[in-house]
């Protein structure tokens, strides 16, 4: 008795089928970067433009430390606080003559902001402070 052998699989179209699944995958396959925060910078400056003068009642000073604990105007303060805090530092009012601000509705106190649009808010935070 003669003894049948099995037939062979041709090896040279699976090893195509495998390339250009390949490719397939390499070229479909989307890689993700972080792009980070997006941020639009101000145009370069010349040299001999001078800066604005800021008042220092006019800057409205936030703190973050390592620890996430917040500093507002160097007094501690609440995450849930802060928005009501530089709301009435902005809606002030305190500025006279050609600072004067008509809208605003706030304390008028002369230690704070004269115009919302002399203030500025300054955020200051620590490098190991978490994102």
């Amino acid at each position: 008795m003669a003894r049948r052998s099995a037939p062979e699989v041709n090896a040279g179209s699976m090893a195509d089928i495998a390339f250009l699944l390949l490719i397939f995958f390499l070229v479909t396959t989307t890689i993700e970067t972080d792009s980070g925060i997006s941020r639009k910078l101000p145009p370069p400056q010349e040299d001999n433009i001078e800066p604005p003068v800021l008042k220092q009642k006019n800057i409205f000073v936030v703190e973050v430390n390592k620890n996430n604990d917040l500093l507002v105007e160097e007094a501690p303060m609440e995450l849930g606080d802060l928005r009501e805090a530089a709301m009435k530092f902005l809606d002030n009012g305190g500025g006279t003559g050609e600072d004067k601000c008509d809208y605003c509705q706030g304390d008028r106190d002369p230690s704070s902001s004269d115009n919302p649009t002399k203030a500025v808010i300054s955020l200051r935070n620590n490098r190991e402070t978490t994102y």
